[in-house]
């Protein structure tokens, strides 16, 4: 995989994990922050770490951010200065602008202004937390766009000893097990005879309807 160069604008609670994470998968990030006792926190984490104020212009040009691959706006509690953030990257060429929203309104004025995706933390997290809150074998829940979700299930006592030719997931449910998650190894696009044993983790790909119908049954 590349390594691609990050830029984080906001290391508040969704900034400095996302920082993190990014670090993490041996991407180089820049943090760019107004406070400066973030900044001091943040510092031993990161590839750099900068103070700024990134509605100014002039100072995100010095910062060099247009040769970044992806700047992210984590700005977490000033709207306007997240919008104007965001104006200023698209103007000077960033090659993408990811932008965190606070409301649908903040969203649709980053969409208006060309950001390259938006995303709704609280929102996103809401809706994982209530999936996995009324579907008990569910263990992880993302929403790949309108039509598909892909979703992690525990494979029950029902299920094991099964193969993936009895189960016919696809013939009678629509939806796709894309891979299997065992204790020792995770099968990606596994095979009509892999058999699934309890305690293992299928990842199904499939829309909300499909994967719900899916579940139930496991569950039945």
């Amino acid at each position: 995989m590349k390594n691609t160069q990050f830029a984080v604008i906001g290391l508040g609670r969704f900034g400095s994990s996302l920082a993190k994470e990014l670090i993490h998968l041996g991407h180089e990030v820049l943090g760019v922050d107004r406070n400066q006792q973030l900044a001091d926190e943040m510092s031993a984490c990161l590839t750099h770490m900068l103070v700024a104020d990134t509605t100014d212009e002039d100072a995100l040009r010095a910062i060099g951010i247009r040769n970044m691959d992806c700047v992210v706006v984590a700005i977490g509690d000033d709207i306007q200065a997240s919008i104007l953030t965001s104006i200023l990257l698209k103007d000077l060429g960033v090659k993408k602008v990811v932008a965190k929203a606070l409301s649908a309104v903040h969203g649709k004025v980053l969409e208006r202004i060309g950001v390259d995706r938006i995303i709704y933390p609280e929102r996103d997290m809401g809706v994982r937390v209530a999936n996995q809150l009324v579907s008990p074998n569910l263990l992880d829940y993302i929403e790949l766009s309108r039509d598909y979700t892909i979703a992690e299930l525990s494979v029950t006592r029902k299920l094991s000893g099964r193969s993936l030719t009895e189960l016919d997931t696809r013939a009678r449910f629509g939806c796709t097990i894309v891979a299997i998650n065992k204790k020792e190894q995770t099968v990606v696009a596994p095979s009509a005879e892999d058999v699934l044993e309890e305690g293992d983790v299928m990842v199904v790909i499939g829309t909300n309807e499909q994967i719900d119908t899916f579940e139930r049954s496991v569950n039945s």
